[in-house]
């Protein structure tokens, strides 16, 4: 069997075919247009479903899962990513299910893309087997799933998890969701590029103003791009103990571009840690990286278009 997989984020869209095994047959992605239009988004979804229908394995598709930026609403199947402004209450499920080559009869099951990260890292990767575990997505946002029980759960709009909108700072920075001081205005690839910018931080002269730029600064011993990391591992460690301590949990895995800075990041983001998660169970919980690096969206996703077919709303592992 062949499933079908997109990952729609706020850098790239991306899509693949995956086997029963969770490889990758096939992969294409193409640059999202963040501030085009709904149809030019759309475009581009439809410029990778292309892509992948004219691969031999298309024609063995069972199902397609969606991984989208959030919010997300799994009942209507729309989406309202807040790195994508054009698209509010976009009907990406409608529009994906009447491409021409979709089988007659598929309906896209959509997840948010860090919940499908969080399944895919259960089947797969860095949490498989473990009861409960938070699996988070650092990258362009940031964004979380939960592993409760065993199993994904995305909660009743698809969105539980959703940890880069919790607050972290009341009198912090306004969020563009609406809130204030969200650990995605802190810790995410975007936030942290701006504050090591704002405090002095220039990048090479033939680079562009990244995280990754960041931390290879921080790497050589830039005080302010080790500042801007050190920043955004506070953030991510406040909300982790949070969430810790409301449902108890054995493993954190990190995933996502930004994760890829390694210990620039997991070392004040473990630092901190300790500070925050202080009660008994909430203690020592393990923080690792993700064990699927940048294919854990369309894996998962995949993934989630697996669970449906089979009626369980399980995680394929």
């Amino acid at each position: 069997m062949v499933y079908g997989a997109l990952d729609i984020g706020g850098t790239k869209i991306a899509g693949a075919l995956v086997d029963a095994e969770g490889r990758l047959l096939v992969r294409h992605q193409r640059p999202t247009p963040s501030h085009g239009s709904a149809e030019e988004l759309m475009a581009a979804v439809t410029g990778v479903l292309d892509d992948l229908a004219v691969h031999p394995a298309w024609a063995s598709l069972s199902c397609l899962g969606i991984g989208s930026a959030g919010p997300v609403d799994t009942v209507a199947g729309t989406v309202s990513p807040v790195n994508i402004p054009a698209w509010r209450s976009f009907p990406l499920v409608d529009r994906v299910r009447r491409h021409p080559a979709v089988p007659r009869g598929t309906r896209p099951v959509l997840v948010g893309d860090a919940v499908a990260m969080t399944a895919a890292e259960h089947w797969l990767g860095a949490a498989r087997g473990a009861t409960n575990a938070l699996c988070m997505v650092v990258s362009t946002g940031v964004g979380g799933g939960l592993v409760l029980g065993g199993a994904t759960h995305p909660g009743t709009s698809g969105n539980a998890g959703h940890i880069g909108h919790i607050t972290v700072d009341q009198n912090g920075p306004l969020c563009p969701c609406g809130g204030r001081g969200c650990v995605e205005r802190f810790a995410s690839g975007t936030a942290i590029a701006a504050h090591a910018l704002e405090s002095g931080w220039t990048p090479p002269a033939d680079g562009a103003a990244t995280a990754a730029e960041v931390a290879a600064s921080a790497r050589a011993g830039d005080p302010r791009a080790l500042a801007a990391f050190d920043r955004a591992g506070r953030a991510l460690a406040a909300a982790i103990a949070a969430t810790a301590a409301l449902v108890e949990l054995d493993l954190v895995v990190i995933g996502g571009g930004v994760a890829q800075s390694g210990e620039v990041l997991f070392g004040p983001l473990r630092h901190y840690l300790a500070s925050y998660a202080v009660l008994d169970f909430t203690r020592d919980v393990p923080v690792v990286p993700a064990g699927l690096a940048l294919d854990a969206g369309l894996i998962g996703a995949a993934a989630a278009g697996v669970a449906a077919l089979s009626g369980t709303g399980r995680s394929v592992s």
